[in-house]
C-alpha cells in the first residue's frame, strides 16, 4: 500500500525518531498548526467512541508496524497517557497469509488482557507477547508458517501461554467479537495511505511523511484532539 520512496521516507523517520527516544520530549516546542491535507486528513466515516483515543492500524508481516511498535509507541503512548490519550491497536486482517487468523487471535487476547487487568504494553500482557512473538518470527527469522493457519496459530498462543480451547472461548465472547466488528473497518483507513496508520480523536488520519519527531508526533496529536 506505501510506494518504494514513502517506504524509504518512513523507515528515516522512524530510525530518527528512535534516536530521540531520549530527549524528545525534554521541553515543549513550537509547532505550526495542523493543516488538513497536510498533516492529516479527515475521515469520511469517522470511528465513534474514539474522542480521546489514538487508533494503530497494524499487521504483523508490516515491517514499519514492527519497527514502530518497538521503537516509537511505548514512549509516545506513556507520554500522550498523561493528557489522558489512549491507543487502540486495531490489526488489519486482509494483510498477510494468516491476517484473518491473527486478527482473532490478537482479539481474543486483549480480552483476556482485559479480564487480567493487564495493559497493552505490560510486559505481562498476552497480547504483547503474541505479537512480539509474530513479529520476531515473520520479520527476522522469517518464516512463514508453509504448515498452514493450525502451525501460525501455535507460535502466538505458545507466547501467550494458553491453549487453542481457551482460545475458542475467549474467541466467543462479546467482547472479543465486538473489537473484531470495529477491526473491520481498518481497510478502509489503511487504503488512503497505507500502514502504519494512527487516527487521531476517531477523524483525523495523521500523514506519517510529514512527521519530524517524535515531539512533533506528539504534539499534533494533541491538537486534533483540541479539535
Amino acid at each position: 500500500m506505501t510506494t518504494l520512496t514513502g517506504r524509504k521516507r518512513l523507515l528515516a523517520l522512524i530510525t530518527a525518531m528512535s534516536l530521540l527516544l531520549a530527549f524528545s520530549f525534554a521541553a515543549p516546542a513550537l509547532h505550526a498548526a495542523v493543516r488538513e491535507g497536510v498533516d492529516y486528513v479527515t475521515l469520511a466515516k469517522p470511528v465513534a467512541g474514539m474522542d480521546r483515543a489514538v487508533i494503530e492500524v497494524f499487521s504483523y508481516d508490516c515491517t514499519f508496524c514492527y519497527k514502530h511498535d518497538q521503537m516509537v509507541i511505548p514512549s509516545l503512548a506513556k507520554v500522550l497517557a498523561r493528557d489522558g490519550i489512549r491507543f487502540v491497536p486495531w490489526h488489519l486482517k486482509t494483510r498477510g497469509r494468516y491476517g484473518s487468523q491473527a486478527s482473532e487471535l490478537f482479539a481474543s487476547l486483549m480480552t483476556r488482557d482485559e479480564k487480567a487487568g493487564l495493559g497493552l504494553f505490560d510486559d505481562r500482557a498476552s497480547f504483547k507477547k503474541a505479537k512480539f512473538a509474530y513479529y520476531r518470527a515473520y520479520h527476522d527469522s522469517r518464516e512463514r508458517w508453509d504448515r498452514g493457519p493450525e502451525s501460525f496459530l501455535k507460535t502466538g498462543l505458545d507466547a501467550a501461554g494458553i491453549s487453542g480451547g481457551e482460545f475458542q472461548k475467549l474467541l466467543r465472547e462479546p467482547a472479543t467479537q465486538a473489537r473484531l466488528k470495529d477491526w473491520d473497518g481498518a481497510y478502509e483507513i489503511a487504503r488512503i495511505q497505507g500502514i502504519p496508520a494512527f487516527v487521531v480523536k476517531g477523524k483525523y488520519l495523521l500523514s506519517m511523511k510529514n512527521l519530524r519527531s517524535l515531539d512533533d508526533m506528539a504534539a499534533k496529536i494533541r491538537e486534533l484532539m483540541a479539535k
